[in-house]
């Protein structure tokens, strides 16, 4: 039986604007297994990028529970959460957020350095990602010689390369043409089904939620079915 590695549980967060609450999460139930792919969908303020932060750690929740791999976030410090997402979590946004002086190499090798990985010998196995990735060749560009697309595998490639138990992707297609959004979508499943890669995938987009194994919806702070 496949282990929970996201739970939450009456998950709230409410944000002050001016002089009024604008609830984002109202009672949030949710629960994703280890090798998932799990696609959540819903319009512009359905909530769906709030609890892709609050699952994150990045945004802390008003009210529930939210374990992240057996973590319970609010019990943690900040130290705690910023570990958690240094070895465990990786993101991947709709913004590549690539450095654009260094070569995509040097792009990938960042997320190693932050997670203190740099004593550590390159995993063999991440060679093999990386032609997955299609990336193998195109190393040593860097961003502005790269396609959108390509640009986009960098910053999976960044995000998994110390092998996060998760990964947390928040419109990856968004900056992409359908061409490129398709290949990216590819690879993620690829990712998911020849690694066993769980992810989390926020879209807008059906036909980029039907890559997915599990489709959420949102709406008005809520899950419906």
């Amino acid at each position: 039986m496949s282990e929970t590695v996201i739970q939450i549980e009456g998950l709230r967060k409410v944000f002050r604007v001016g002089k009024v609450d604008v609830e984002a999460l109202r009672g949030v139930d949710f629960e994703v297994l280890q090798g998932e792919f799990v696609s959540i969908v819903g319009p512009s303020g359905s909530g769906k990028s709030t609890l892709f932060h609050v699952i994150g750690g990045l945004t802390p929740p008003t009210a529930g529970t939210v374990r992240v791999l057996n973590y319970d976030l609010a019990a943690l410090t900040d130290a705690g959460r910023t570990n958690l997402r240094k070895t465990a979590v990786g993101f991947v946004f709709q913004k590549f957020n690539l450095l654009p002086t260094l070569t995509a190499a040097d792009n990938i090798a960042i997320a190693r350095h932050i997670a203190g990985r740099d004593h550590i010998a390159e995993d063999p196995e991440f060679r093999k990602v990386l032609d997955l990735l299609g990336i193998t060749h195109r190393l040593h560009h860097k961003p502005a010689a790269l396609s959108g697309g390509e640009q986009q595998r960098v910053a999976i490639a960044r995000a998994i390369v110390n092998h996060p138990a998760i990964l947390l992707a928040d419109e990856p297609t968004g900056n992409l043409d359908s061409q490129n959004s398709q290949a990216v979508l590819s690879v993620l499943r690829d990712l998911n089904e020849r690694i066993g890669q769980t992810i989390l995938m926020i879209t807008h987009n059906p036909e980029a939620a039907a890559y997915g194994h599990r489709l959420v919806n949102m709406r008005d702070g809520r899950i419906v079915q």
